[in-house]
């Protein structure tokens, strides 16, 4: 059975319904402070999502695209249960892995192959589970000697490596991919997109936000577009990236 016949027999793994996230816009830390003691009318609004519904299904791949302040971040920061709706509904069905902030809770005093179980604590692993994706991560990581060093003498790039490898081999129901194919060099880069490819055909959902068209072409069977916080397109790769693309030149012409 294929991806596409999978989704089609199975309930969404991820439902947006009329979800609405809007943000206070601060001049400083003093307004900031300030607003917790009183409200006040002058300060600045930003819609972030207005209204935005959508189903995904078990297996799909699914490219998120837009511009700068088009709302993909804080789609993405919902469907990992960091920021939450002001109105609507979220359904997310499954384990979540998030190539966002690829070194957050790692604690530099400690050696990477320590930070791989500090991770797999915060990401709700059991110890039994860690240990059997131990050497994957570290084989992945390819981070040599290193790996036994602390976390403080890596590099910003290493880091990022092994971060990456942790939650691309916790076995996810849903991998939510933020431009994190910008990690290292050349033949890393395509050791990790092979490495989502192989996860897309056992079945994993994948949602990658990216600016490479080529990306999103290599990787998707469908795309959502994103423009100030509302969907404008939701199809196959190749009708939303055209959508995409003549919005971008009639703005770009109106300039």
């Amino acid at each position: 059975m294929s991806n596409s016949e999978i989704a089609a027999a199975a309930e969404p793994i991820i439902e947006f319904e009329n979800v609405t996230k809007v943000y206070t816009l601060y001049k400083d830390s003093k307004q900031q402070f300030a607003a917790l003691f009183y409200r006040s009318s002058k300060l600045q609004k930003h819609t972030a999502l207005d209204n935005v519904s959508f189903k995904i299904y078990p297996g799909e791949s699914v490219g998120i695209v837009g511009n700068n302040g088009a709302g993909k971040s804080t789609l993405l920061k919902m469907i990992t249960g960091v920021t939450f709706p002001d109105t609507g509904t979220i359904t997310v069905r499954g384990r979540v892995a998030a190539l966002l902030e690829l070194t957050a809770g790692f604690s530099n005093e400690m050696t990477g192959r320590e930070n791989i179980y500090l991770k797999g604590y915060l990401l709700g692993l059991q110890d039994k589970e860690i240990k059997s994706m131990e050497d994957k991560v570290v084989e992945f990581a390819d981070l040599g000697e290193y790996i036994d060093q602390p976390v403080r003498t890596y590099s910003s790039g290493m880091k990022m490596r092994l971060g990456f490898a942790i939650n691309i081999n916790i076995e996810p129901d849903i991998l939510v991919v933020d431009e994190a194919l910008s990690v290292g060099d050349a033949s890393f880069k395509k050791k990790c997109k092979d490495k989502i490819k192989e996860l897309i055909i056992a079945g994993t959902t994948v949602l990658f936000v990216s600016h490479n068209k080529d990306n999103v072409e290599e990787i998707c069977d469908r795309a959502i577009y994103l423009r100030s916080g509302r969907i404008i397109c939701d199809g196959s790769v190749d009708e939303v990236l055209k959508v995409y693309e003549d919005k971008n030149k009639q703005s770009k012409s109106k300039k």
